[in-house]
């Protein structure tokens, strides 16, 4: 049930209605929103709030980016879907932009990240049987303890997460899971000769940022280039300037076999995603054997294409590193004994709250919107801290000041 009880008459309305004819899937802060401009969302009353959650970090670029929308409603009067069935004018366009940017040689289009993890299991998987060898139906793929790659069946048949998995089996065989940041376990598992593939977050997002250890992913994806195993690194959520580089594992030179991107590859417009891969993995698919409706139609095509563009040429990848710097400075100069620790790389950050009550992280999110920003917890005690790329010093220094004032409600 929604506590609107500190809410005006006519959010209250919009709460009703999700409320009475909206399944109940999610668990969303008390803040019914409207209006969205850069680093900003106003709520039906007019209320302006700092969005320190991104949309999951789909919104990299900030809220309706001029230059996005732009193109989005030029391509919207033009063409925006034919299906697969016929050609496009914009999907060969789009193919080369991204993979000559990521260095592929093949890009698969998709529309939701989940459908994009789903996509590059398919593909590893049709690869351990066309190409390295494994007997049919005994290939296995790695995968981590506490991964969030979506809520599909064969991505929960994998969650150690019991919110994600309890009571919808049976579920999808084929997948180990190890602990994350744990080289040993997975030099173990990849002994397995049954092994394709090792499907990673170079950051755990939905875990609470947790980031591994310096070198982990370079290790890694050495472990498994000599184990003929292919690196699939799901950079949906870290990917696209997030943490301070076009991709998570640029800081460390990995150059994954198998490429997941979403999220922000549309500025926040429409569901986009895409997997990349050079030809030995994607031309392992013929025609008929993956699809979608609405992957790669034209107006997906020119919004991400654009969205791309925007990364680079506002150089947000320079400012997420710069200004996460400087938030996680200052965000540790609080000295709160409220907050347990603070990591996170570039614009990907969380804190984790330390208090006796289970509900701290939450009461802390509601304090932090009545103060004006909008961030949500994970994992009970974990609140996820991740503005649009476009935040400046000064804004930042404005939502200090916000959680250092919301932080006095657990000391109450």
């Amino acid at each position: 049930m929604i506590d609107t009880s500190s809410t005006s008459e006519k959010s209250r309305h919009y709460f009703d209605l999700e409320e009475k004819y909206g399944a109940h899937n999610y668990h969303p802060l008390p803040v019914m929103l409207t209006r969205g401009k850069g680093v900003y969302v106003w709520d039906v009353d007019g209320k302006k709030y700092y969005d320190f959650l991104s949309a999951y970090s789909a919104v990299n670029q900030g809220h309706c980016h001029p230059k996005i929308i732009q193109v989005f409603r030029d391509q919207a009067e033009r063409l925006t879907l034919t299906s697969r069935a016929f050609h496009n004018d914009t999907l060969g366009e789009f193919c080369e932009f991204i993979t000559k940017l990521f260095g592929y040689d093949k890009v698969l289009p998709m529309n939701s990240g989940a459908e994009g993890v789903e996509t590059a299991l398919k593909l590893c998987r049709k690869w351990a049987y066309e190409v390295k060898g494994i007997a049919e139906n005994k290939a296995k793929i790695i995968v981590c303890e506490n991964n969030f790659h979506g809520r599909t069946i064969s991505i929960i048949s994998f969650s150690t997460d019991p919110t994600s998995k309890n009571n919808y089996g049976p579920y999808t065989p084929g997948f180990e899971v190890i602990p994350y940041n744990d080289l040993p376990a997975l030099e173990k598992a990849l002994q397995d000769e049954n092994v394709a593939g090792f499907l990673v977050e170079p950051i755990q997002g939905e875990a609470g940022v947790v980031v591994p250890d310096e070198g982990y992913l370079s290790k890694a994806f050495q472990y498994c280039k000599d184990a003929h195993v292919l690196f699939i690194a799901d950079e949906i959520q870290t990917g696209l300037c997030r943490t301070g580089k076009m991709l998570c594992c640029d800081h460390e030179d990995v150059h994954p076999d198998i490429l997941i991107l979403g999220k922000a590859l549309s500025g926040g417009t429409m569901p986009v995603s895409a997997v990349l891969a050079d030809d030995e993995v994607m031309l392992t698919i013929k025609p008929g054997e993956h699809g979608s409706t609405y992957g790669g139609n034209p107006l997906a095509c020119k919004v991400a294409i654009t969205a791309l563009q925007v990364l680079q040429e506002e150089k947000m990848a320079e400012n997420a590193a710069k200004m996460g710097d400087y938030f996680r400075e200052k965000l540790a100069e609080l000295h709160s004994p409220n907050i347990e620790m603070i990591r996170g790389k570039g614009l990907l950050n969380a804190i984790v709250i330390r208090h006796e009550h289970k509900n701290a992280a939450w009461n802390l999110c509601l304090e932090l919107k009545e103060n004006g920003m909008l961030a949500k917890p994970t994992h009970e005690d974990k609140i996820r801290l991740a503005p649009p790329l476009i935040i400046n010093q000064k804004q930042l220094d404005e939502c200090v000041e916000m959680i250092k004032d919301s932080l006095t409600i657990l000391e109450a």
